[in-house]
């Protein structure tokens, strides 16, 4: 089995009417497959976004709301009627789903990021179904992940997963718009995503950008850099999750980083909250980038900010002020400060297990999305 333990994310149009209500005949398509993959043997997540949909008719809106505060009550209602679809449906195949809310902050959050991680690992040891999406209802601007393929890609890569399967109304990425444009071809397979592939996506001032793309390109970043493939493949078909668990579907590839990042490594390159700035001198950036080790407070030649012993903090070039990566510092900003002004600066500031260097997908992932 190639790929056992696999995540899928399907979209409020896989699971709604035209009009936006929720549809059952949708579910049961998309539980009916899952019910099959689990019997095979896979270990399976669902990430489901619906909630909203399920909920604003029940409140009496006659379409989706706009407001914030209508859409959060509409969640409030429909994450429950979403739930109550997916358990009736998994459960008459004798399968336990589990329902699980987050947010940024359960990211962000060290201890928080370690508990989500080990209860979705019992989960599938216990060979329950979670059922994952963003927490809408008390979700603010600075709490929220924004989107469910950015939410997919931090759970697969949280869970090493052994592949992302991202549904959506068009089979993949293409060149251009095909809509409008007949020339567009759909790229099968990508190794690298770079500024190229985001504007194909939608980025970069393109237009080209259909179906959400470019939160797939950020989706498959956070998933490939984490050493789980995606595939981006259309939902539109009967047995959709099935072909593309089997790679049978038409659909674009994302071939993932050879070494991924490991769990600690993730949570420092994608969630971790730099509380401030740290310049090295040119030995400590070779050290750092070329040869792998930590970083020493003989290296550093100044800070930016104020931060306390194990926060993370973004650490720069001197000599070209470009980020180098991030890390957990031992000292806290106050104490660097005074060991830089007494001269007598030594120890180890960042150690290399608490250290990622930012690779140019990273970067990508830190400046364009």
């Amino acid at each position: 089995m190639k790929y056992k333990r696999i995540v899928f994310k399907v979209g409020t149009s896989s699971i709604t009417h035209s009009d936006g209500s929720l549809s059952r005949g949708k579910i049961q398509t998309i539980t009916r497959q899952l019910a099959a993959l689990h019997h095979a043997g896979h270990e399976l997540v669902l990430v489901s976004s619906g909630a909203v949909a399920a909920g604003f008719g029940a409140l009496g809106f006659k379409k989706r709301p706009v407001k914030i505060a209508d859409k959060q009550a509409s969640a409030a209602v429909g994450q429950g009627l979403l739930m109550e679809e997916y358990t009736a449906c998994l459960s008459s195949d004798g399968i336990v789903s589990a329902q699980i809310l987050l947010n940024r902050a359960d990211f962000a959050d060290k201890r928080r990021y370690q508990n989500a991680a080990a209860a979705l690992s019992v989960l599938l040891q216990r060979r329950a179904v979670p059922i994952i999406n963003e927490n809408d209802t008390v979700s603010v601007e600075e709490l929220k992940i924004g989107d469910n393929d950015t939410l997919s890609a931090q759970v697969a890569a949280m869970i090493q997963a052994d592949l992302l399967v991202l549904l959506t109304d068009i089979d993949g990425l293409y060149t251009g718009n095909p809509n409008s444009n007949p020339d567009a071809v759909r790229l099968d397979k990508i190794e690298h995503i770079n500024h190229e592939i985001i504007a194909m996506a939608g980025g970069a001032g393109s237009a080209n950008g259909t179906g959400g793309m470019l939160t797939k390109i950020k989706a498959a970043t956070i998933a490939t850099e984490s050493g789980v493939p995606v595939y981006i493949c259309s939902s539109l078909k009967d047995n959709a999750l099935a072909e593309a668990a089997g790679h049978q579907a038409d659909g674009s590839f994302f071939v993932p980083r050879a070494k991924g990042l490991r769990t600690q490594k993730q949570w420092l390159a994608f969630y971790s909250e730099s509380r401030g700035g740290v310049y090295v001198d040119e030995g400590a950036e070779r050290a750092l980038s070329e040869q792998g080790k930590s970083l020493l407070m003989s290296g550093v030649v100044g800070i930016e900010g104020h931060f306390s012993r194990m926060d993370t903090v973004t650490v720069y070039s001197n000599a070209t002020k470009q980020p180098l990566g991030k890390g957990r510092v031992l000292f806290g900003s106050a104490a660097v400060e005074d060991l830089l002004k007494s001269r007598k600066a030594k120890g180890v500031f960042i150690h290399r297990d608490d250290w990622i260097s930012i690779t140019p997908e990273i970067r990508l992932l830190l400046t364009e999305f």
